[in-house]
């Protein structure tokens, strides 16, 4: 029984995480469009909080937990994953355009491409529960929740924030209703919840692999940062001045000078 209140707490973080990426559609209940340094800007603000929990949460915690080896294979096979998932999905891109006109074919595919984008931070604050009940945590709803679980969750929802205001841009192009932007946005991060309760349940039941564990989140989180999210707000800023590159910085140290403080608590 102890177990299932686990995996609906888990659940609940993942869940949190992903609806917090329907609050990037709430400006567009007072705003008609988002500019383009401005969306570059909320881009490297979202790489930057994944960068930082990614390196000072999952890494820092994978070392403490196991060796430098298998916290590097753990990474590696984070990458290769979701390598092999774009592979198998035939390197499909999805623009969000295409949520509205889907079939129920269409959108088996969206979300299958969605959740190789949004699985591994669901994997990531999964993993962060890892301690989940033992002595040390925060109290909350009666159980001692970890400060990594806080932080992770903290984090990923911040980040999934401007995410899915980038999701609701070309949307809103379309004419589609504000809070159908809401539904959207959260939709694309459905798959965060179920890989939360997975990746507790791996942990619970094979801890010898925590450290390869905690790895594998920040492996797969660092290589979605690098090959999606910083090319496309550089793909986005190609008009602005030095194609958006200082945006692009100046977010970055926002996300990760945001994120420091929480790692250090």
């Amino acid at each position: 029984m102890v177990l299932v209140e686990q995996l609906a707490l888990v659940f609940f973080a993942g869940l949190v995480t992903a609806l917090a990426t329907g609050l990037g559609a709430l400006p567009f209940f007072f705003f008609d469009e988002i500019s383009d340094r401005r969306t570059v800007l909320l881009w490297g603000f979202s790489s930057g909080i994944m960068l930082s929990a990614s390196v000072f949460g999952l890494l820092d915690e994978g070392l403490a937990e196991g060796t430098v080896v298998e916290v590097t294979l753990g990474a590696a096979a984070g990458v290769i994953l979701v390598v092999v998932a774009r592979d198998v999905l035939l390197d499909a891109e999805i623009d969000p355009r295409e949520y509205e006109q889907a079939d129920f074919t269409k959108l088996v595919l969206i979300l299958g491409v969605l959740t190789v984008h949004s699985f591994p931070e669901g994997i990531a604050v999964g993993v962060a529960f890892a301690d989940l009940g033992l002595a040390g945590g925060l109290s909350i709803l009666g159980f001692s929740v970890p400060l990594l679980a806080v932080f992770m969750t903290i984090a990923i929802s911040i980040h999934n924030i401007p995410e899915g205001t980038a999701i609701s841009i070309p949307l809103r192009t379309m004419g589609v209703t504000n809070w159908k932007l809401v539904w959207w946005a959260v939709f694309s991060s459905l798959p965060q919840p179920v890989g939360a309760v997975i990746a507790f349940a791996f942990v619970q039941t094979a801890r010898g692999f925590l450290a390869v564990g905690f790895g594998f989140a920040a492996g797969a989180m660092i290589y979605l940062v690098l090959t999606e999210f910083v090319p496309e707000a550089l793909s986005i800023g190609e008009q602005l001045p030095r194609g958006g590159k200082p945006e692009l910085a100046a977010g970055v140290t926002l996300g990760v000078l945001l994120m420091i403080p929480l790692a250090t608590i």
